[in-house]
């Protein structure tokens, strides 16, 4: 029977090492969905004896095509493997949409950098403790977001500015970055930072990498010291997805064409609007509710959702794959 006319999938496998019994147990769950798998393809180049200039990775990429008997106990499948097997795996329906992703939106506190900035303010002002439980709280969904961080902001009350560009300065920025933005902007990607962090970092990070937009909450200073306060609306989850759909009407694309990555559970929202939504390194209540996620390596993982490949990422010349 032609397959002309099927539907398309692309399986994305992720790791810091795959190995053939993991993409033997993939093409199985594969076949026993009744899919034909078109092409395997290695997304990553070989891992070099010394490798010094980043940690290694590696990715595949499975062309598939058919409909899935049970696509929901076909995904339920790849998670429970994953979680097993140490690898990521990324099941997108391979259309139009995902070929012409242009907008890409980031959370940036323990997404794009490796803390929580307001813990970090909170320790230099004595209540790194008590603003940390809240913290952890609200990520995990346990309390409201909007809640949380008025209660936390105003712990901060007191403290000196001048703090915040030493933190800044030395903030743990997350494995791949750099390299994910070089070549985003290659492609021609638009990037925005939708935090619920604060703009004085957002904007260090815009600076530093050369994000498009840069939307967080604003600390009200008075004689060179934080009230307790913030100036103008909280950027929590709703606000998140709000400000996705501005910026996709800003840069006329549809939201389809948005990618969105966060790992808190207010950011599950903008995950769910963006047509491709990314769990990073995520709470477990985020990485259950989001359809991909990317928990074994760094952030620069997103390319090869993207279907771009190292040999066209490293050379000259980026382009897609497709």
């Amino acid at each position: 029977m032609s397959l002309q006319g099927k539907n398309r999938y692309i399986i994305t496998v992720l790791g810091r090492k795959i190995t053939a019994k993991q993409i033997g147990q993939i093409t199985k769950i594969v076949s026993e969905q009744h899919l034909n798998i078109d092409s395997i393809i290695r997304l990553t180049g070989r891992i070099p004896l010394d490798e010094t200039e980043r940690a290694a990775k590696s990715c595949i990429e499975l062309s598939v095509r058919g409909t899935p008997t049970d696509r929901a106990e076909m995904q339920g499948r790849f998670l429970q493997l994953s979680t097993e097997s140490g690898i990521d795996i990324s099941l997108q329906k391979d259309d139009m949409y995902r070929r012409h992703r242009r907008l890409i939106c980031f959370d940036m506190d323990s997404t794009l950098i490796e803390t929580e900035v307001i813990d970090e303010l909170a320790e230099r002002a004595g209540v790194g403790e008590q603003v940390r439980a809240i913290t952890e709280s609200a990520m995990r969904g346990e309390i409201d977001f909007s809640e949380s961080f008025v209660q936390r902001v105003a712990l901060l009350k007191g403290l000196d500015v001048s703090v915040m560009e030493d933190i800044a300065r030395n903030l743990p920025i997350t494995e791949g970055v750099d390299r994910l933005m070089r070549v985003l902007k290659r492609v021609g990607f638009k990037t925005a930072i939708l935090s619920g962090g604060f703009t004085y970092f957002g904007n260090y990070l815009k600076q530093r990498f050369g994000f498009d937009y840069v939307y967080a909450n604003e600390l009200e200073v008075e004689e060179d010291r934080l009230t307790g306060r913030h100036l103008g609306e909280i950027v929590d989850g709703k606000r998140k997805a709000e400000l996705l759909r501005l910026l996709a009407q800003i840069e006329n694309v549809s939201t389809s064409q948005c990618v969105a990555v966060g790992d808190g559970a207010n950011d599950l929202p903008i995950l769910g609007v963006a047509g491709l939504g990314i769990a990073f390194h995520a709470k477990p209540k985020v990485k259950e509710n989001a359809t991909q996620s990317i928990s074994t390596i760094g952030l620069d993982g997103i390319l090869y959702f993207l279907g771009l490949k190292d040999s066209y990422i490293e050379g000259d010349a980026v382009e897609y794959r497709f």
